[in-house]
């Protein structure tokens, strides 16, 4: 066989190699990381927490979750609600902006709920690292409806 062949044929099983390396690699660290049940260890990671720390929060998050879960399902109940009263009409009747204004008031409710709860889960926290938390919490509890108003608001388009 001549050489540029053996070459070729070589770079090819060596890049054949590392592909299906890099696979089997892929799939066992998804594999891994999708078979964790700890739905707090990115807490631990991302905030260096020591093991007493992390029993704090992880006691706090499991003492919020019933809460929580009560929420949503008035949450839902509500939006049911208003879905429902919305396929029987054409107009947004008074029913319905009565129904608006509960789901809405049921929404600060439960934002009220969730921060008070970062804020716990914050103070169980080192100072630094708390201060981090909470700040990333409330940005993702406020900041999704502050982008959409803002994505509305005209006075700030040129």
């Amino acid at each position: 066989m001549n050489r540029p062949l053996v070459i070729l044929l070589g770079v090819l099983t060596l890049g054949a190699a590392i592909f299906a390396g890099s696979y089997v690699a892929g799939r066992h660290a998804c594999a891994t990381v999708m078979s964790s049940t700890d739905d707090l260890s990115w807490l631990r990671t991302e905030f260096h927490l020591s093991d007493a720390e992390m029993a704090r929060v992880r006691q706090l998050h499991e003492g919020y979750q019933p809460q929580c879960m009560k929420m949503c399902a008035k949450l839902a109940a509500k939006k049911v609600e208003v879905v429902d009263m919305l396929a029987n009409g054409t107009n947004v009747t008074a029913g319905v902006q009565q129904k608006l204004t509960e789901l809405g008031e049921l929404r600060a409710q439960c934002q009220a709920q969730m921060l008070q709860h970062f804020i716990a889960v914050s103070q169980a926290m080192p100072p630094e690292q708390g201060r981090r938390y909470l700040a990333e919490m409330e940005r993702l509890t406020l900041g999704f409806h502050e982008e959409i108003e803002q994505t509305m608001d005209m006075s700030a388009k040129p």
